[in-house]
């Protein structure tokens, strides 16, 4: 997925700062993403530690995680499955149809009616057969998570689902293809939890924990909304021009509450090694996060220069540099 604050490009360097702060084995060690995202951190440890714990209070992304982290042995038949979504009759109206699309009279174009159509035809499919049990919840998952990526790759926007396009541009116009959302093999049982991070931290415990929280105040469930349609694929009244839903508004992107909310993480934090990943355009400056830090531990920072996400130089961001600077700040608990 194309996903704002992704650590894709940066895993590999993050994992290697990781593990030269860590050293040794880390195959007996319990690595913590609390912030998940698209839980591309999580995955990049997956085959290397004892237990992932994977959380994000987003529902896409808890579903996201729970294919990609939770599963982690092989799914029986999982591409008969996903060949049977790909071959149903197309339904003439679903709730994506009605709203998303502009054949429906809705106005809005997050999809091509074509492909409005097919997400509420496999979406309905998959609840479907999860109700009758003919699926378990690993392929549940499985399924839902295929599809959320799949809808993503056909999605009429400019990266993010705060706005659809005047016009269908061209990888929206292609059909939308269910393309299965493989996961990596791992001998662990892993946790996934769809919770507010500064609760879950006060029940959890491990060795390392990665914190990805939001930079600035753009809120991930706006950007996002529709993925949490279709994750949950619930009956609501759409809202405005866009068609948003009520969203979570997290205090990591209000000024007035991040400090707190901050410290308060790592204050409670049951971890021995805490790693944080910001960059140099976020709501709390490198001084900010470093005192907040320093009062629980030795402190040491990591910087890398990279490419700016593409989202925030092609929509009116204000920006004026192409390059960013990511900086890993890292914390060892007294």
């Amino acid at each position: 997925m194309n996903y704002i604050g992704s650590k894709l490009k940066l895993s590999s360097w993050i994992k290697e700062e990781i593990e030269d702060v860590v050293s040794g084995d880390l195959s007996d060690k319990i690595f913590c993403d609390i912030f998940a995202g698209t839980g591309i951190m999580g995955r990049t440890f997956k085959l290397h530690v004892k237990k992932v714990i994977s959380n994000d209070l987003e529902d896409y992304s808890f579903v996201l995680n729970k294919n990609y982290i939770g599963n982690h042995v092989l799914l029986k038949d999982s591409e008969g499955f996903i060949n049977e979504l790909n071959i149903l009759k197309l339904m003439e109206s679903g709730f994506i149809y009605q709203n998303y699309c502009m054949g429906s009279g809705s106005d809005r174009q997050y999809f091509s009616d074509e492909n409005g159509k097919k997400i509420d035809t496999i979406r309905l499919k998959i609840e479907e057969w999860y109700k009758v049990k003919k699926i378990d919840d690993s392929m549940y998952y499985f399924l839902l998570a295929s599809l959320l990526e799949s809808a993503d790759k056909v999605a009429n926007t400019a990266s993010v689902y705060g706005a659809y396009l005047k016009h269908l541009k061209k990888s929206a116009q292609k059909r939308l293809v269910l393309e299965s959302a493989h996961f990596g093999l791992s001998q662990g049982l892993h946790e996934v939890h769809k919770e507010d991070s500064n609760e879950l931290i006060k029940k959890i415990k491990g060795d390392i924990l990665y914190l990805d929280p939001p930079y600035n105040q753009r809120q991930y469930g706006a950007n996002y909304h529709l993925l949490n349609t279709i994750a949950l694929y619930d009956e609501f009244v759409p809202n405005g021009k866009t068609g948003m839903r009520e969203y979570n508004r997290s205090n990591y992107c209000k000024k007035q509450e991040v400090h707190k909310s901050f410290e308060d993480l790592i204050k409670n934090a049951n971890f021995q090694y805490i790693f944080l990943s910001y960059n140099n355009e976020g709501i709390m400056s490198e001084d900010e996060v470093k005192n907040i830090m320093s009062k629980y531990g030795k402190y040491d920072l990591k910087t890398k220069e990279y490419q700016r996400f593409k989202a925030d130089k092609s929509e009116n961001r204000n920006h004026k540099a192409d390059l960013t600077y990511e900086y890993l700040h890292i914390l060892q608990k007294d």
